[in-house]
């Protein structure tokens, strides 16, 4: 008589989190490239477009308004405010794709984490460090992406935000883009046979 691993009832949530440029976004666009059974939730901002950045599929960009009316909605899973700018990730898609068993993937900030691991605590959370703060502070400003005011406020919440990674389920060193995707990659495979 052979064995059988029980079905899936339901799909997997990872949450992929850490400080503003540790390099969630590039190892995100990589992950998705890996794993085509794993769908991406594009989160709502109120910031402004970034050099490269696609609506829609990097993020939706919205404005103050059509944000705080999806809020009042209850239109969001989770919501932050951070570096002044709103965040969050529209409930009704991820919803449908884990009770259609598949899994998702969100790429969000640290507050938007602690949500979701409150109202699910079954949610996968792997946080992403920098080799080093002083790295950290190198590529936040090779970015070039913000001014010296927003850059500023950005390293003073990666220092509080860094202090929350033992809070997370797993934590993924980014020293070198190969070794933290394989990380990624390993973390994804291992929760397909974890006995729920």
């Amino acid at each position: 008589m052979s064995l059988k691993l029980p079905n899936k009832t339901a799909g997997s949530l990872y949450v992929l989190s850490g400080p503003s440029g540790v390099g969630k976004t590039t190892l995100r666009k990589a992950l998705l490239k890996k794993n085509s059974g794993l769908h991406f939730s594009v989160s709502w901002t109120t910031r402004a477009r970034r050099s490269g950045e696609k609506a829609g599929k990097d993020y939706r960009f919205v404005s103050p308004e059509q944000f705080k009316k999806q809020i009042l909605r209850e239109g969001f899973f989770e919501w932050a405010r951070v570096h002044n700018d709103y965040y969050g990730t529209p409930s009704k898609p991820v919803q449908a794709w884990l009770r259609q068993k598949r899994d998702v993937l969100l790429d969000i900030d640290v507050q938007g984490a602690g949500q979701v691991k409150r109202k699910m605590p079954e949610a996968v959370s792997i946080f992403i460090l920098p080799p080093s703060r002083e790295e950290l502070k190198r590529r936040l400003s090779r970015r070039r992406t913000e001014s010296p005011q927003a850059l500023r406020l950005r390293l003073r919440n990666a220092e509080k935000e860094l202090a929350d990674w033992p809070r997370f389920d797993y934590a993924v060193i980014n020293a070198d883009i190969h070794n933290a995707l394989k990380a990624l990659i390993a973390i994804l495979q291992a929760q397909h046979f974890r006995v729920r």
